[in-house]
């Protein structure tokens, strides 16, 4: 055995020892899948785009993302800078506690665990409705849905403990699927001229096209269709040269995505025709198929292929979805087991270093937030998958938020970077646009749960309250470490 292998060898064993991931795991491209696996892009256009259209702007909802890409890159830019100082698995909660104080970050540590779950079991509500159909429809057996969904926590549970390569390779292989079919068909009409109403540029793109009809709700779902992208720093610690690879894959993860989602709604607004878009995704949503207004332009390019092989990666693009946000919750048990807030067991790591019983964890947690829905027997798309995806956003917003103030607060105070633009400028800019979106979510989010008044209040009360919750989690370590440290020092 060469000198090298000895020393990885033992280098693997002292960050077992430590509770450190495995380093130098993830690339620039690694990355970036997870982050695209996590916004789940056939999901993203077939569920939200269409909603955006028939209730937001209508043909104006391409300006939407934009907008919205322009909002969270003015976000990355403190986002990545605070990266160069700070890396961890805990990445927001981190930055904020690093910024705005212990307690903050520990109640933001519980918004994002609450987030990471909450849009996980969404996903799986949603996945378990399309996966049950799908049976039906080739098999012609009735299976429930919440069965699927119990076995693919199972699977999901594996493959999280397989090590962050075998993630990274099978997510790699579910996102270009789904992104090259719709990819190909934004070129192929791009290139053919458009629909029936040509491409109309100005008819997405200009002034009075962004602020027609609702521009706040098509916006809101544009913003919503970012979510996840702070997985470029949760994976620091297992990423090649992470104060390199982590801004190179955040930047290229804020514009691959914001590009992608304006180009291709684009194109479907194009293929129905601009003044002819509102009411054709009136009409899908009003037949409760929202995703027929985005699957019926694509079948006519392709052919009837196309149309039975698009529920099935469109379960597929939910199962990469599902697996990221596995990955990224636990990884923040993780470090809040390392960092002394939960439990220390939570930071043991199997022989692949990966979190292996902050990942058991986390799919008992699924298990508990899904199964009441289906002993209640609750439409999985209508409630679990409505309600859950609608209350991560806002959660998720309040950290973009929090985050930004962070950086602000932290330069000021360290001056390890005095680049006005990129610790002072760009974060206030995106905190206001942030704020602007969390409004805009306020005012809209009875419509983004799609359900009543009431469900919308207590839904959006669970997000302070467990900030508040964090913050009490973390006063009560503080004063039992105390505690202990007392104890310790009488008995010495």
């Amino acid at each position: 055995m060469d000198s090298q292998t000895v020393q990885r060898s033992q280098t693997m064993q002292d960050d077992s020892a430590t509770g450190r991931l495995k380093p130098n795991s993830l690339g620039v491209l690694g990355i970036l899948f997870f982050v695209l696996s996590a916004q789940a892009p056939l999901t993203g256009i077939a569920g939200a785009v269409p909603i955006a259209v028939a209730i937001g702007n209508g043909a104006g909802v391409p300006s939407a993302y934009v907008v919205a890409g322009l909002v969270v890159l003015l976000f990355s830019v403190g986002f990545v800078a605070m990266g160069r100082h700070v890396v961890d698995a805990g990445a927001f909660y981190t930055y904020i506690g690093k910024g705005l104080g212990r307690r903050v970050g520990s109640g933001s540590a519980g918004v994002a665990l609450f987030a990471y779950c909450a849009i996980q079991a969404a996903m799986y509500g949603l996945y378990g409705n399309i996966v049950s159909g799908l049976v039906q429809q080739y098999a012609h057996v009735h299976i429930a849905w919440w069965v699927f969904v119990l076995v693919t926590m199972a699977i999901v549970q594996v493959l999280g403990a397989a090590g962050i390569e075998m993630g990274a390779k099978l997510l790699a292989v579910f996102v270009l699927a789904e992104f090259s079919i719709l990819f190909v068909f934004a070129l192929v009409t791009f290139f053919k001229g458009g629909g029936p109403q040509g491409l109309d540029f100005t008819g997405s793109f200009s002034p009075s096209a962004a602020l027609q009809g609702a521009p706040g709700v098509a916006l809101m779902f544009a913003v919503a269709s970012m979510f996840g992208f702070e997985a470029t720093a949760i994976y620091g610690e297992e990423a090649r040269e992470p104060r390199k690879t982590v801004p190179r894959a955040t930047y290229l993860s804020v514009v691959v995505i914001s590009g992608f989602f304006a180009f291709t709604s684009w194109m479907l607004v194009s293929a129905h025709g601009a003044s002819q878009a509102t009411a054709d995704a009136g009409k899908a949503l009003g037949g409760g198929d929202a995703s027929g207004w985005v699957f019926a332009p694509i079948t006519a390019q392709f052919g009837d292929w196309v149309g039975d092989v698009l529920p099935i990666l469109l379960a597929t693009s939910l199962f990469a979805g599902i697996l990221a946000f596995h990955n990224s919750a636990n990884r923040y048990l993780f470090s809040l087991g390392r960092d002394g807030l939960l439990p220390r067991g939570l930071c043991r790591l199997n022989k692949r270093h990966s979190p292996w019983t902050a990942g058991v964890v986390q799919s008992v947690v699924a298990v508990l937030l899904v199964m009441p829905f289906a002993l209640l027997g609750k439409d999985p798309v209508l409630t679990l998958f409505s309600w859950f995806s609608g209350v991560a956003v806002l959660a998720i917003m309040l950290l973009y938020f929090l985050t930004s103030v962070s950086v602000v607060a932290f330069f000021r105070r360290e001056r390890l970077d005095t680049r006005p633009w990129n610790t002072m400028i760009a974060p206030v800019l995106g905190a206001l646009g942030i704020a602007g979106a969390i409004w805009l979510i306020l005012a809209n989010f009875t419509t983004l749960i799609g359900g009543d008044s009431g469900t919308a209040t207590w839904l959006g009360l669970m997000v302070p309250v467990v900030l508040v919750l964090g913050v009490v989690a973390d006063h009560v370590t503080r004063n039992r470490t105390r505690v202990e440290s007392a104890r310790a020092a009488e008995a010495a």
